[in-house]
């Protein structure tokens, strides 16, 4: 029913999305998704769980994948996929993925992201970026923006979980490309992504400070 509910909201997102500086990434998107995080080094990553606690997202076992979605609760476009991350989460997290959603609002506080993950019914833990280390290292501008690791803790995909908004304010029906599903099918079978990177479009990251 949470569900249903969150998609009967759909219509109103498009008048909202101007007012919290929504937009297409602009950046150039020509390599590929094995040279994103090539400025910024892993050990400058510094997350922390709804505790305080310092989480060490980018340690790798060797073997589970790992999906990050960044979100922040006042984003119309992230809250718009809550069930699309629920129905991820629930078909790739038995194959071994992990999701995080990894929330960069510094202001924004443990206990509201706890009431956020319970009203949108999110399954999957959340973790605090407050410095955007994270951000930087992935280079992710938007809300939701996805980013897929492979088991050995390598970037294969960058970018928009689907093709439903074709830019701020203009959405298809429904999607046509499942990008993010694709990329973690993909990242399991050690097979080449034919889209690394894509465009996201949603709610700027960098207008929060």
């Amino acid at each position: 029913m949470v569900a249903v509910a969150h998609k009967k909201a759909f219509g109103l997102i498009a008048s909202l999305i101007g007012v919290l500086g929504c937009a297409n990434s602009d950046r150039d998107y020509s390599n590929g998704a094995n040279t994103i995080a090539a400025a910024v080094g892993a050990d400058s990553v510094r997350l922390l769980d709804l505790d305080g606690r310092p989480f060490d997202l980018l340690k790798s076992d060797g073997k589970r994948v790992r999906v990050v979605v960044f979100t922040r609760s006042d984003c119309p476009v992230s809250n718009r996929y809550a069930p699309d991350v629920r129905q991820l989460y629930e078909t790739f997290h038995p194959r071994g993925v992990d999701f995080y959603l990894i929330y960069v609002d510094p202001k924004e506080q443990p206990d509201s992201i706890r009431t956020h993950l319970k009203e949108f019914d999110y399954p999957c833990p959340a973790l605090r970026d407050p410095d955007h280390t994270l951000v930087a290292f992935t280079q992710a501008t938007v809300t939701p923006e996805a980013v897929v690791f492979d088991n050995d803790g390598r970037i294969t995909y960058r970018g928009r979980i689907d093709d439903l908004y074709v830019e701020f304010g203009n959405a298809r029906a429904e999607a046509t490309k499942n990008d993010l599903h694709d990329a973690i099918e993909a990242t399991l079978a050690a097979q080449p992504i034919g889209e690394p990177v894509t465009k996201a479009v949603g709610c700027y990251i960098g207008d929060l400070k």
